[in-house]
């Protein structure tokens, strides 16, 4: 008898500690969940990421959207800071 062969990339199996996930509640705080999601399906369906280039690059495109809007509020913030403080 073989061991069941695992499935890391199958969100259908998300049992109920996954919902506290700190690398979920990131992705979710980012707007890119769905896109996420969309490659873990594509890994699960296909088992080998090459054939999932379209999903990991619109997820890739998505968290680089967020990552540059948010360094753009950090430095509006720290220059409203620096304003005040002078």
């Amino acid at each position: 008898m073989s061991a069941p062969t695992p499935r890391p990339h199958d969100r259908s199996l998300k049992a109920a500690e996954d919902e506290d996930d700190p690398v979920d509640q990131m992705i979710a705080r980012t707007g890119c969940t769905a896109l996420h999601y969309a490659v873990q399906e594509c890994m699960a369906e296909h088992q080998d990421w090459r054939k999932c280039q379209v999903q990991v690059q619109n997820f890739r495109d998505c968290m680089q959207d967020y990552q540059k809007k948010r360094a753009e509020e950090l430095i509006k913030k720290r220059t409203l800071l620096q304003g005040q403080a002078s």
